[in-house]
């Protein structure tokens, strides 16, 4: 009995010490992407580490990561600035729900699949999470700042709403996050089960 406790108890506190760093990272990785931004768009890193942290710790853990990572974009992003002018109300549920969501869906996505084929249900969550951000934020930007996306189709010289979001925005930033996610989660995710598994090994 003590024996399975004091397993039960290292597993708990191996998986809080890996949350704790993975918020660091989503930290970190929005903060630089930030203040680097790679021209025309953002590069977005950050997803990674909520998949990672859904995958291996729990979808609610992949749900917190999601929801600093929205906390962090709503501190530090100019891009947040003309949202929170036209509705802040609706910029801080739309940035903080889409982090959130994007973390919990990736989590059930890998906890469900992973009956199956672990691999599979990592290459699913890494693919399902940029899904979920984007479409949350394109139904936001429909649903509360369509005035703001008609300012700027007048800077890209488009007047339909539609082209605008998903040839102007969505376009440019989901594929990139969707190639990222897909090449480097499961790869990452791979190397800590190895290392656990070592570990398990070992000890």
């Amino acid at each position: 009995m003590n024996i399975y406790m004091n397993t039960t108890t290292s597993v708990d506190t191996r998986k809080m010490v890996l949350l704790a760093l993975l918020t660091g990272i989503v930290i970190i990785l929005q903060v630089l992407a930030t203040v680097i931004p790679v021209y025309p768009f953002r590069l977005t890193l950050v997803l990674i580490p909520i998949v990672i942290g859904a995958a291996l710790v729990s979808p609610l853990a992949g749900g917190w990561l999601g929801f600093v990572f929205g906390v962090v974009v709503l501190i530090s992003s100019p891009d947040v600035q003309p949202f929170m002018a036209l509705n802040p109300l609706a910029t801080i549920l739309v940035v903080s729900i889409k982090g959130a969501l994007a973390g919990l869906a990736a989590g059930y996505a890998y906890k469900l699949l992973a009956k199956l084929n672990k691999t599979f249900a990592v290459i699913s969550a890494a693919a399902i999470s940029p899904i979920v951000n984007t479409g949350i934020f394109v139904a936001g930007l429909y649903l509360f700042f369509m005035p703001l996306v008609m300012e700027y189709g007048v800077f890209f010289d488009h007047s339909d709403a539609a082209s605008i979001i998903f040839l102007g925005l969505v376009g440019i930033n989901f594929p990139l996050e969707l190639g990222v996610n897909l090449v480097l989660s499961p790869a990452i995710v791979r190397l800590i089960q190895f290392g656990a598994d070592k570990r398990n090994i070992s000890g």
